[in-house]
């Protein structure tokens, strides 16, 4: 990425466009349900780029985990002093702004190298068909459903 690219997306503001677009090309929602999440997202952040842990709710927590899968939120946590001596730990979430706005330009699926989880397992033995081998099950598990929910809260109105 060049400098004049990346010093403007230090700057540049995730609009409702940018982070619905992303969600769209990341998540294969459809534009309507990328649009109601990304408004979620921004009421939640609000003008900032960080937000603490504990506003969220269980649905919100998975939605910012599958996003952070994604590349377009990270989880950290700070470690505070108190006046009293104790050790205060703070959770935070925060935006990352350039793999947004490059997920919303690029208009790609982002590739992954995670190895397949499968739960099933199969003994083949030397010299034979491993096509033959497999379960109708199996072979169905390849085709992808574009309305299998991704979490829980994206089924769900917040409106």
């Amino acid at each position: 990425m060049t400098r004049k690219l990346e010093e403007s997306t230090q700057n540049d503001v995730i609009t409702l466009n940018d982070l619905s677009k992303a969600i769209t090309h990341t998540l294969g929602v459809d534009r309507k349900e990328a649009k109601r999440i990304a408004g979620f997202i921004l009421d939640i952040f609000g003008y900032e780029d960080r937000v603490i842990d504990n506003v969220l709710d269980l649905e919100g927590r998975q939605l910012f985990y599958i996003l952070e899968e994604e590349g377009m939120i990270i989880s950290g946590r700070e470690e505070t002093t108190l006046y009293n001596g104790r050790e205060w730990l703070t959770h935070y979430w925060q935006l990352q702004r350039k793999s947004i706005i490059r997920l919303s330009r690029n208009g790609k699926k982002r590739t992954s190298n995670k190895p397949i989880n499968n739960s099933h397992s199969i003994n083949v033995s030397p010299g034979s068909n491993i096509y033959n081998s497999l379960s109708r099950e199996m072979w169905n598990a390849r085709n992808i459903n574009k309305k299998k929910q991704v979490c829980y809260f994206l089924t769900q109105k917040i409106f």
